[in-house]
């Protein structure tokens, strides 16, 4: 590495930052105001260069007409925003905080098949800026002059915010918000309307951000999840609601990605060290090490503690005549179910993941639900339970059953090991702390080529032939029992309910001498454990694994379960992972835009079951006892 290739590195640094930044900054200040972690943030910015490309194909390639359509789209894009929160999120304030994110992923399943059926599913090149096409020699080395237009955005957008929000009565309401929400509507200020004008404005920036980027990347489908990541790593490191912070962790982690590249491979006591690998996965480090020695991030505040709205969650009870009955019926239908195989071919086959998802679900439910501890990053046990099967299995020739047990033993280390980093966090920080951790297995997971396979994976791993076919699908459906029996037998033990007292006030807990990290750390490696036995079954089940087993979009999938089934409820996760799983393989094999459909399933689930489906019957059963 030379000094020249160190500064052009960071030159391109630079530009990298300002894109992080306008993307990140709008997150910041919605989650600031409205404490929404909004998941379609990802899908403004990807339709805002989706818009940004059909506004300059109409308005021709003229200065003009193409900065006309970056400002033009930012604003279509800030409207689409302010219909989002007046339409939907303004309905749902008062639900749970989980269930507003459940909302906001349905509509990123929305925009991006509105974005497949418009733009169809090939990737869409921009042209380059007019009067900036050409490069600038810079210490020897070739920099597009737009990277340089865009290095003076950044700072320049950063300042216009300065100014809104410190000199105008609108930015200090909003920065009021971001502080004391609650107290502000109690000094008579209209939060609804002010609600909205955040969103909107969260939204231009997105749309600002994805349009930008038009003469350097094409807007493609998967900008979404890729983009939002990011994004939040940004927020989270910058601290939430900190214009300033996400502008300085923009900076740093931008050039901590170029540092990576500049310095290539090297060669340290005779051991290669491949840096520009890291660029996959160096943000999730640095926000790890941020959130573990200053949670509220760089220059953040630690958040007030949001006042509850409405009345406290009911207490568990034991499964009523009712519950007992369904759930004897839906066993009888586990079991004849193979019989039905002449009639529904597929139907053991559909019911299996069915089965895997339970478990998965009740993992995740268990730390969520019980122990009050939000994962964004529960597909790192689930993953490395199946990857430690393939590996037993494939590379050690372990047998059938000793594969197995290597699920949980090591996903159980893995859950240990961070867990005993995140259960000194809460909230969103301990939920980003656990997806930074998800995203570092999956990284190593990804490039580690020969012992994982890298992106292609493992394949071959088959049940043997004493436990195929009919039995396989009894044994997973025995498994499955089994743990949804002893997570209920749990949830009501002497453990069960400290875990709960913890989770409803960690301070009496601890003044009564409970030790809370431990009690945190017990739930929060057994729901590890479980996890990687579903993924220790997953891999049976499928011959093999690859690393999308790891991605945030499975994590996403287990939340997505809990939520719809209602994370209030211990049935909560079975009824979800089983409504989840038949909608999904129902609606793919309906229309190519199958995910719109889903996600609006779910928004209308969501407006009409705010607790969960499982919530609102245990709600009607309830009424009905009274009535």
């Amino acid at each position: 590495m030379t000094l020249t290739t160190l500064l052009v590195q960071g030159l391109n640094g630079l530009a990298e930052a300002s894109s992080l930044f306008l993307v990140a900054v709008g997150l910041s200040l919605i989650f600031g105001v409205s404490r929404i972690v909004n998941f379609a943030h990802g899908s403004l910015y990807m339709l805002g260069l989706y818009v940004a490309w059909s506004l300059v194909q109409a308005w021709g390639d003229t200065a003009a007409g193409f900065w006309g359509a970056m400002l033009a789209s930012a604003a279509l894009i800030g409207v689409l925003g302010a219909v989002v929160e007046v339409a939907l999120l303004r309905r749902i304030y008062r639900a749970p905080e989980m269930f507003q994110l459940l909302a906001t992923f349905a509509l990123v399943l929305v925009f991006k098949d509105f974005a497949l059926w418009l733009w169809g599913p090939e990737d869409l090149l921009g042209p380059l800026a007019p009067g900036l096409e050409g490069s600038l020699r810079v210490f020897g080395r070739y920099l597009p002059v737009y990277d340089l237009v865009l290095i003076a955005i950044g700072p320049l957008v950063w300042g216009a915010l300065w100014l809104l929000l410190n000199r105008t009565l609108w930015g200090r309401q909003i920065r009021a918000a971001t502080q004391d929400r609650e107290m502000l509507g109690a000094l008579g200020v209209n939060s609804v309307w002010l609600f909205t004008s955040v969103f909107a404005l969260g939204a231009f920036l997105a749309g600002l951000a994805g349009a930008l980027q038009l003469p350097r990347q094409p807007a493609s489908l998967g900008l979404d999840l890729a983009v939002i990541g990011d994004a939040f790593v940004v927020v989270v490191v910058g601290g939430m609601g900190s214009i300033s912070g996400a502008f300085l962790a923009a900076l740093i982690i931008a050039q901590l990605k170029a540092l990576c590249i500049a310095l290539g491979t090297v060669d340290i006591a005779g051991i290669q060290i491949a840096f520009p690998k890291l660029t996959l996965v160096i943000e999730f480090l640095f926000m790890a090490v941020v959130l573990i020695f200053r949670p509220w991030g760089l220059l953040g505040r630690p958040m007030a503690v949001a006042r509850t709205v409405g009345g406290a969650d009911a207490p568990l009870a034991p499964a009523g005549p009712g519950l007992r009955t369904l759930a004897l019926a839906a066993a009888a239908g586990v079991l004849l179910l193979p019989s039905l195989s002449g009639y529904l071919p597929y139907a053991t086959v559909i019911a299996q993941d069915m089965l895997i998802a339970v478990i998965f679900a009740v993992s995740l439910h268990f730390m969520m639900g019980l122990g009050g501890m939000v994962s964004f990053g529960h597909a790192a046990y689930f993953g490395l339970g199946a990857y430690a099967v393939a590996l037993a299995f494939k590379s050690l020739g372990w047998g059938m059953a000793a594969s197995l047990l290597a699920a949980p033993v090591l996903a159980g280390v893995a859950a240990l090991l961070f867990g005993w980093f995140c259960v000194r966090l809460a909230g969103v920080y301990l939920a980003m702390l656990t997806l930074a951790f998800a995203q570092i297995v999956w990284s190593v997971v990804y490039q580690w080529d020969a012992v994982t396979g890298g992106s292609n994976g493992m394949i071959g791993v088959w049940p043997e032939p004493w436990l195929s076919g009919n039995a396989w699908y009894y044994f997973v459906a025995a498994v499955a029992l089994a743990i949804v029996l002893m997570v209920r037998r749990i949830a009501f033990s002497r453990y069960g309910m400290t875990l709960r007292a913890v989770r409803d006030s960690a301070m009496r807990a601890d003044a009564l001498g409970v030790d809370v990290q431990r009690v945190r750390l017990a739930g929060f490696c057994l729901a590890g454990v479980l996890a990687g036995v579903a993924g220790g079954l997953f891999v049976f089940s499928k011959g093999g694994v690859s690393p999308e087993t790891l991605m945030v979009g499975t994590s996403v999938d287990a939340l997505v379960m809990v939520l719809l089934g209602g994370i209030q409820q211990l049935a909560g996760p079975v009824v979800g992972a089983v409504g989840f799983t038949a909608m999904r393989d129902y609606f793919v094999g309906l229309t190519e835009y199958w995910g719109a459909l889903f996600g609006a399933v779910i928004l209308l689930m969501v407006m009409a079951f705010p607790q969960g489906i499982a919530g609102q019957f245990a709600r009607w059963g309830g009424a009905w006892r009274r009535s």
